[in-house]
Parts: structure tokens; C-alpha cells; sequence
């Protein structure tokens, strides 16, 4: 077994499959209120990130800013998307496995907290995870590539972030894992191509990236089948 006393998860693309829901609706309503992004460019800046970093972006590159009523809409759509999140295939084997060995694990994402667990339940994640799910508001909005949200998770579970792993498939999560301290390793096992692939992953620092929670529970000497 690795040298790891927790283990901490990304939420999005890593123990559910929520992107293409979630950037499907952003996309469609913005060319509903005049700004036509494709998917694809739209989720290079999207994953990982947090909403105030996207209404950023598309006010400094696009000079777009939400007009009234556009966050109430999103937030309904994103709302009714969101119930239909499948989970990742083998992410709910990895957390028990993890619970069957005594390794406890946390979630920290960069969703809001009432989307982060509509989401899990979605998925039927809730119980598996627990009360340990945390969101920006838990640090003041501090959100990644902001390493609080690891550090949060870490000191809530009783464990030094040095002796964590974070489990991440962006780059902007991958840099908050390592700014908190952490062993950071890639998961690539979302069903949609992702803006920061493996290349992308190694470059800022992940120590190994791998492609299913099959592959993870192998490294992680959990074995395959739970």
C-alpha cells in the first residue's frame, strides 16, 4: 500500500460524469443570449474551474456579461440536468474498497454545494462519500487551482495534506492538490474528451495518470474487483 493516509477526490469527471450535462446547458443558453461558443472551447476553459473564473473569462475575451434573469435560468437547467449524473464506472467499487481498508477519502469540488450533492445523490454516491463533500463556500469562495479546498478536506479528516493523494483530472485541481502538499495522480475516466489530457496532466506535476478506477484501485493495491 502506498503511503497515503487519505485519499481526496475531485467530484466532476473523476467520480461522476457530469461535464458534458453541465457545459451542454452553459453553451446552449449563451447562444440563446447572443454568445455562440463551440463545446470543445467552451469546456477547455470550463473544467475545473469555478463559475466566477468563467464569467472572467467571457466578460475579459468575449466582452460578454450576464444579462438579468441568465443566472436564475442556468442555475434551473443546470438543476434538471444535473439529476440524470451517472458515476463514473467503478468510482462507487473504489470508494468502498477504500472503506473496507480503513483509507478515508473526501470530495472536493469546485461545484456549488447544492449542485455538488445533487450530484452525488444522482450517481448514488451520497452515502459512500458522506458528510465529507466540500465546496468552495466551505473556504471562504476560495476555490481551485486555490489549494484551501485540499487543505479543508485534509484537516477535516484528521491527516496531514503531505500524506494525502489527490485524485484530479484537470490541470486547474491538479495544481491545487500540489499547492496544498499533496500527491497528486490524473484520473482519466470521464466520457468526454478532456481539454487537459495526460501530456497535459504529467507536465504540471502529476505523478501518474490513469485511465479507469479499475487502474486506480490496482495502484492503489485495493485490487480490481471489490
Amino acid at each position: 500500500m502506498p503511503p497515503f493516509d487519505a485519499v481526496l477526490f475531485d467530484l466532476d469527471g473523476v467520480l461522476v460524469d457530469s461535464e458534458l450535462l453541465g457545459n451542454t446547458v452553459w453553451v446552449e443558453l449563451l447562444a440563446e443570449h447572443g454568445l455562440r461558443l463551440d463545446r470543445a472551447t467552451f469546456m477547455a476553459r470550463a473544467v475545473g474551474g469555478t463559475h466566477r473564473a468563467l464569467f472572467d473569462w467571457l466578460r475579459a475575451e468575449h466582452g460578454w456579461t450576464p444579462p438579468e434573469g441568465f443566472l436564475p435560468e442556468l442555475n434551473a437547467r443546470l438543476a434538471r440536468a444535473f439529476t440524470a449524473t451517472p458515476a463514473i464506472e467503478g468510482a462507487a467499487d473504489t470508494l468502498r474498497a477504500l472503506r473496507a481498508a480503513g483509507i478515508p477519502c473526501a470530495v472536493a469540488s469546485n461545484s456549488q454545494r447544492e449542485r455538488l450533492h445533487l450530484k452525488l445523490q444522482a450517481a448514488g454516491l451520497s452515502e459512500l462519500v458522506g458528510e465529507h463533500a466540500y465546496h468552495p463556500a466551505d473556504v471562504g469562495g476560495r476555490g481551485k487551482p486555490l489549494p484551501d479546498l485540499y487543505l479543508h478536506a485534509a484537516a477535516a479528516l484528521g491527516v496531514s495534506p503531505r500524506r494525502a493523494l489527490v485524485i484530479e483530472d484537470s490541470v486547474t485541481g491538479l495544481t491545487a492538490g500540489l499547492a496544498a502538499g499533496a500527491t497528486v495522480w490524473g484520473l482519466l475516466a470521464g466520457g468526454h474528451v478532456h481539454p487537459d489530457g495526460a501530456p497535459a496532466l504529467r507536465e504540471a506535476g502529476a505523478v501518474r495518470v490513469l485511465a479507469s478506477h479499475a487502474e486506480l484501485r490496482g495502484a492503489l493495491g485495493l485490487g480490481v474487483q471489490v
